[in-house]
């Protein structure tokens, strides 16, 4: 890692090395690396793109926290300034990461932020830009050198592992707005009224760590929200990097590690302008603040981890034909799609009717008398309502659910998503490249593997 360009977190302590950790203690470390892109580059979440990146308002990170129970059970959080991240990198990241260190699957969460002012990544939203040669070939160079730093900021992490303190509980933040029921304009005023409609979770997770002395190493946090507020052609992680900039400032030496909830069908706004991703940032950055000072669980000494992908089934393949039609209409998305699809007929004889969809749990055992923390990580843009659902039948308090993690392949809706249609329902389906919407089961097939893996965490 380059020094300039990343930093490591080493839990200085007031105690010696030789210090044992005793039941309902841990080891933690973190790091940090910039992933800021070096050179102009086309920028991912908004199709209307029509130009690479210009300059920077601040840098991007990956970031990593590993965590080590009393049985010496490892697992590592690593939270990324980008959109999105495709299912061959990850693979090939949580690889490099095995071959690095030993850590298997499982034990590895990939949460991404879902900036929409950062870069492209390879095998993401790949059907949103027809783009050139040269820009593909930066994208491609780009995602390589991610892989490996992803992979050494998760070694230094594990380097820097120290005797600490887990604890966790939940705030609050009220700037997301469900964008389906919600017309963007009419936002301040319906909220000025308490008239906003529609599923939110306002919920904000805070997981600290701390030394043993009490001073504060790391601070993993989430929100269910997109990273909308800017639009333009400067790098920033959003509203969640502003708040990661300020938690950061106020802990000096600590890493703040932020995860997106299941914000897919959630908005920041109003928005548009630095000033709203400042006062975004500000307001999630005081209620991770708010529950630092305040009452805390303490996590005991075990962590359980699962890990599964499962074939979630489309809705009716489109034929040969329809493609075909794709590929000579007139809608730009759906003829890229229709080339990629038709050249994995050629390839494979077929499209597959299902998809790998990936679905973590980690339970953070409780101490004595105390709760456990169940922590699911969902692939792809997750909306509000599994959130919802999910901590309603697991547990309210004490179930956390990230969204954008392992794997962002698509929107993933509820099933009243699904009926209502609409671009998180169905459309959006396109910039991914998938031949179609999911099936209708998608909600009851997942919420299914999730309580299937829960009931595993013993």
């Amino acid at each position: 890692m380059h020094t300039a360009r990343a930093s490591r977190i080493v839990f200085a302590l007031l105690f010696v090395s030789t210090v044992p950790v005793s039941a309902g203690d841990w080891r933690a470390g973190a790091a940090k690396t910039a992933i800021t892109p070096q050179r102009p580059m086309w920028m991912s979440g908004y199709g209307s793109r029509d130009r690479p990146s210009e300059g920077t308002l601040h840098d991007l990170w990956c970031k990593a926290l590993a965590i080590e129970d009393a049985g010496g059970r490892r697992a590592v959080v690593i939270t990324l300034d980008l959109c999105g991240i495709s299912k061959s990198v990850a693979e090939t990241t949580c690889e490099k990461i095995k071959r690095k260190i030993g850590l298997e699957r499982e034990s590895i969460m990939i949460a991404c932020s879902h900036t929409h002012t950062g870069p492209m990544i390879e095998s993401n939203l790949e059907t949103m830009f027809d783009l050139s040669a040269e820009e593909n070939s930066k994208i491609a160079a780009y995602t390589r050198s991610l892989e490996d730093k992803i992979a050494s900021t998760v070694a230094a992490a594990v380097a820097n592992l120290e005797p600490a303190r887990l604890a966790w509980a939940n705030g609050s933040a009220t700037y997301a707005v469900n964008r389906r029921n919600n017309p963007e304009a009419k936002v301040p005023e319906l909220r000025e009224r308490g008239e906003l409609k529609g599923p939110v979770d306002h919920e904000v997770p805070v997981l600290s760590v701390r030394s043993l002395s009490g001073q504060v190493k790391a601070i993993v946090f989430g929100y269910a929200c997109h990273a909308t507020v800017l639009s333009f052609y400067q790098w920033t992680g959003d509203h969640p990097g502003f708040a990661q900039i300020e938690l950061e400032k106020n802990h000096p030496g600590a890493v703040a590690l932020f995860f997106a909830g299941c914000g897919a069908d959630q908005n920041p706004l109003p928005r548009r302008t630095v000033e709203h991703a400042e006062q975004y940032g500000h307001e999630l950055a005081a209620s991770v603040e708010s529950v630092l000072r305040g009452t805390m669980s303490s996590v005991g000494d075990r962590l359980s981890m699962r890990y599964e992908k499962f074939d979630l089934p489309f809705d009716s393949l489109p034929t040969r034909d329809d493609l075909k039609r794709q590929l000579e209409g007139s809608n730009k998305y759906e003829a890229r799609r229709a080339k990629l699809l038709l050249a994995e007929i050629e390839r494979k004889g077929n499209l597959s009717p299902t998809y790998p969809y990936p679905v973590q749990v980690w339970k953070l055992h409780g101490a004595i008398g105390g709760d456990d923390l169940t922590w699911i990580a969902l692939g792809g843009e997750v909306t509000v309502g599994y959130s919802v659902r999910l901590k309603r039948e697991l547990g309210p308090g004490r179930t956390w659910v990230t969204g954008y993690a392992n794997d962002v392949m698509a929107y993933v809706p509820t099933r009243g998503v699904w009926d209502e249609g609409g671009y998180e329902g169905a459309g959006a389906m396109v910039y991914y490249g998938l031949p179609t919407r999911w099936a209708p089961t998608v909600e009851e097939l997942i919420v299914e593997k999730v309580h299937d893996l829960v009931g595993l965490q013993r």
